[in-house]
């Protein structure tokens, strides 16, 4: 296979030439290869049957997801989404499986957020905020198709270099987080924070709400780790949720220590059961909306089970301009609040837009996988009003695309009639024939102003080079999604099983610091047991409805 790179070109940076190598990826970048015991019944007595614990009412909220279908590449040649992509749903799918003791349900999967929860190896930027990446191989779940990669580097910025942050914690401190994996962990996640990440130049302040919304920590500096941690373990859970008064009261705290040039955000922690009193969700959407704006950004950090408002909880986010995670264990907030630290907290540019144009003569149809809520108008790539994701600093953002080639049968019957009126056939011309797409990302500074663009043609691939071949950056991938579409029980799962997925994971080489990679290949084994054998998707031989056209 080939390995091509693409060096930006000045002022708007659109791709330029082809470097040939081992696969086929393209770069905006140059790339170096780099329980407790159970008593003994007296003799002969019978032992008695275990009282049932009474079951608790499940309580959580998950957005219905319609995955993206098939479209024909001539009449929608345009695929357009913001980057603000989470990784809750990957924790969240983890606690199911090996807390819960059962499949996730389909809509709490989200196959972006699965994706997106790893590390990829992209080359830094040279320049600018982000490089943009892109390879194509042979899908895995239908080999008659391609499997696209689109990868997103933001620029690694070391943490002595990131602007003093100024964060206010709203913490959910109701009746409903008095469980070990609610407040308890939430505290313990906070120490993490204050003793591994904050530096002197950082300011935190503590609001609680719960009946009542009250100050318990006013603005202190990371060099006083004491006096934060002595309001940590003073927190208790009791009352009744009042998130509304105490969303107004951190916005109220944020904007008086706000300093210039700083960092300002609230980081709301709960379980998910956010009343927001007498105002209206769509009220306190407007105030987080109309707080963005002056500077001030929120992230959620939920916790729990049976309570989770995930739907909710994301939405805050995406509202806040902030990011939403899913703390189910210790690891996972050293993993958010230490380890991703600057790519969580600090942003690089804003509004940043990914638009992906299909080439009609190569390509009869595509789907990308994931991001239903993220999905913008094609128009809107150019709006500079249009709000979209905020790229982090040393973030990283993938997608991949199924793309059916030109010369495969369609996925479908043909929906609509032809035109009357203009043609639909694809043309080719010379310079753009052998292209089989474009990637191109927008951004505007963190500061504003209008935005920039940076471009990334894909041309002169070989269709049907095996994914066996590929980068570990796409086998793994790849290999997360089909877990993905297994545990979502897609009907565009193909081929895929469970075994097939266990297999494609284990043929990657790629570092694994953390241990999340060993771990997720343990979650596809515990994934496949609690199926019963039953694979997530319908048979090879179901039927799909075809493409929109």
């Amino acid at each position: 296979m080939k390995l091509h790179h693409l060096r930006p070109l000045w002022g708007l940076l659109v791709g330029a030439c082809l470097l040939p190598a081992c696969h086929q990826q393209y770069s905006t970048e140059s790339l170096v290869v780099t329980e407790a015991p159970e008593q003994a019944a007296a003799p002969g007595e019978t032992p008695a049957p275990a009282a049932a614990e009474p079951p608790r009412e499940n309580r959580e909220s998950y957005a219905v997801i319609h995955e993206n279908p098939f479209l024909t590449a001539a009449r929608n040649p345009l695929s357009t989404f913001a980057i603000d992509v989470d990784r809750a749903s990957y924790a969240n799918v983890r606690r199911f499986l090996t807390q819960d003791r059962q499949l996730p349900p389909p809509d709490a999967v989200r196959l972006e957020e699965l994706v997106n929860y790893f590390p990829y190896q992209y080359p830094q930027p040279r320049s600018g905020p982000a490089s943009l990446n892109a390879e194509v191989a042979a899908c895995p779940w239908n080999p008659a198709h391609q499997l696209v990669l689109v990868g997103v580097q933001g620029k690694q910025v070391a943490a002595e270099s990131l602007p003093p942050a100024n964060l206010v914690f709203l913490i959910d401190v109701s009746g409903s987080m008095d469980e070990p994996q609610k407040l308890p962990l939430l505290k313990e996640s906070l120490r993490l924070l204050v003793r591994e990440a904050l530096r002197p130049q950082d300011y935190v302040a503590i609001v609680v709400y719960a009946g009542a919304a009250g100050v318990v920590l006013p603005p202190t500096s990371g060099a006083e780790p004491k006096t934060i941690l002595h309001a940590l373990d003073q927190l208790q859970a009791g009352g009744s949720t009042a998130g509304g008064a105490g969303l107004r009261l951190a916005y109220e705290l944020a904007r008086q220590h706000r300093r210039p040039g700083s960092n300002n955000r609230i980081i709301l922690a709960t379980d998910g059961d956010f009343n927001v009193g007498e105002q209206s969700d769509a009220d306190m959407e407007r105030l987080i909306t109309r707080e963005r704006e002056s500077g001030v950004f929120l992230s959620v950090l939920g916790f729990g089970a049976g309570n989770l408002q995930d739907s909710k909880m994301e939405l805050l986010a995406d509202q806040g301009n902030g990011n939403y995670a899913y703390i189910d264990q210790l690891q996972e907030a050293r993993r958010v609040l230490v380890q991703q630290f600057g790519g969580t907290l600090f942003t690089l540019a804003r509004d940043v837009k990914v638009q992906v144009e299909f080439n009609p003569a190569l390509v009869r149809e595509y789907r990308l996988l994931g991001y239903e809520n993220r999905l913008l108008a094609a128009e809107d790539f150019n709006d500079d009003r249009k709000d979209a994701g905020e790229l982090g600093a040393g973030q990283q953002v993938t997608a991949l695309y199924e793309v059916v080639p030109a010369g495969a049968p369609p996925t479908g019957n043909t929906s609509v009639d032809a035109l009357k009126y203009q043609t639909t056939a694809p043309t080719r011309t010379a310079n753009t024939g052998a292209e089989l797409l474009t990637v191109k990302l927008r951004y505007q500074e963190p500061a504003g102003g209008p935005s920039q663009l940076l471009s990334l043609p894909v041309r002169g691939v070989r269709l049907g080079e095996p994914i066996a071949g590929a980068s570990d950056n796409l086998r793994w991938a790849a290999a997360v999604a089909q877990f993905g579409l297994l545990l979502r029980r897609s009907r565009y799962a193909g081929t895929a099983t469970w075994a097939s997925t266990a297999t494609l994971a284990r043929h990657t080489q790629a570092p694994d610091a953390d241990g999340s990679r060993r771990e997720f290949q343990q979650l596809v084994q515990e994934a496949a047991m609690l199926a019963g054998g039953r694979e997530g998707g319908p048979s090879p031989t179901g039927v799909l409805t075809g493409p929109e056209r």
